[in-house]
């Protein structure tokens, strides 16, 4: 399916890496332009030589400076944004026990804030282009998973912020949409799982919950519906928070079983 993506720029934050990576490997077949920013230039460069197209930025994006910097250099190099996928994050397990103001103030900077600096900063390309944006979030923030409140926080505003532009910029003709992501093995996932005790138990106990198929959800299959969310094959889709988590969040998974 030509999605109609030819020659659309569009910014991937943590594009280089896990669900970022699917999504801007499937922006490039899709003939889109990906610029990657990420906080690692060596992987950014290693997958822009790979698909052979789109262009990379290396910034801190906690920074809420290098935020504003970053998307005023990429008008000033391609005079355009047709779209944002906000993707960068991290689940730090910053707790309500054990955690402190200073850490969970950084787990937010880490994993919302910049989602709103971001969409800020390119709103009056955004508004120009008639573009679309979508947010990654998690499951986190509806199921709750013990050990994580500033990254559980966080996605809830990811959530809200998600519906909130929805209606701010239907004005604008700008669609705004969530993608939900439950159990999905990226790089980060396997670093996590690799330090409990069990691991390999752990992650069979973990796909047996998962009621579709019994397996993890695939970067690919998170890129497809992000992809196509950004496309105008979704063109009367907004504020929309769509689960892809192979029933893993809604189904009754004790009824499955």
């Amino acid at each position: 399916m030509d999605l109609g993506l030819k020659d659309k720029i569009i910014i991937v934050t943590g594009g280089a890496k896990g669900i970022g990576e699917g999504i801007t490997r499937l922006l490039a077949k899709e003939g889109a332009f990906p610029v990657i920013i990420g906080r690692n230039e060596q992987d950014n460069q290693s997958l822009l030589k790979e698909i052979g197209t789109g262009a990379q930025i290396t910034a801190e994006l906690s920074d809420p400076e290098v935020c504003k910097k970053t998307v005023e250099k990429i008008l000033i190099d391609f005079k355009q944004i047709d779209g944002v996928v906000n993707n960068a994050g991290i689940n730090d397990g910053i707790s309500l026990e054990h955690g402190n103001y200073e850490g969970f103030m950084q787990s937010l900077h880490n994993n919302v804030v910049h989602y709103y600096l971001i969409v800020q900063a390119a709103l009056p390309a955004l508004i120009q282009s008639k573009g679309s944006i979508v947010n990654i979030s998690s499951k986190v923030a509806e199921t709750g998973q013990g050990g994580t409140s500033g990254y559980a926080a966080a996605n809830g505003a990811r959530n809200a912020l998600t519906r909130e532009w929805a209606v701010e910029l239907l004005k604008y003709g700008i669609r705004v949409n969530a993608v939900i992501v439950a159990e999905c093995y990226t790089p980060l996932y396997d670093k996590w799982i690799k330090t409990l005790d069990h691991p390999e138990e752990t992650l069979q106990k973990i796909t047996a919950r998962i009621p579709l198929e019994k397996r993890m959800t695939t970067t690919e299959e998170i890129a497809n519906t992000a992809v196509f969310l950004m496309s105008e094959k979704s063109s009367h889709t907004t504020g929309q928070l769509i689960h892809v988590d192979g029933g893993y969040v809604h189904l009754d998974r004790a009824a499955l079983a």
